[in-house]
């Protein structure tokens, strides 16, 4: 069993917990992930969900030039033998 001690903190009006990384990495949690959080027996219980495959429009608007580091493509360069 893995465990921590943690300091549950007050942001606005809402309280949060530092989960250290050593929790993050044996649950397999990450980054903007879903988890469902209950109580049971005075205990808090916290489930991650499985990610939900995305449309292509979603990935789209998730997409960012500056972090991804992609390419933006001219339309207007013609290259080889290829035209838009």
């Amino acid at each position: 069993m893995t465990e921590a001690i943690s300091d549950i903190k007050q942001w606005g009006d809402n309280l949060w917990i530092y989960l250290p990384s050593v929790v993050v990495k044996k649950a397999h949690l990450h980054n903007h992930q879903r988890v469902r959080i209950a109580v049971e027996d005075g205990k808090v219980i916290i489930t991650p969900l499985k990610d939900q495959a995305l449309t292509l429009e979603q990935r789209l608007a998730q997409f960012d030039p500056d972090r991804h580091g992609g390419e933006v493509m001219n339309s207007e360069q013609i290259l080889g033998a290829e035209r838009w």
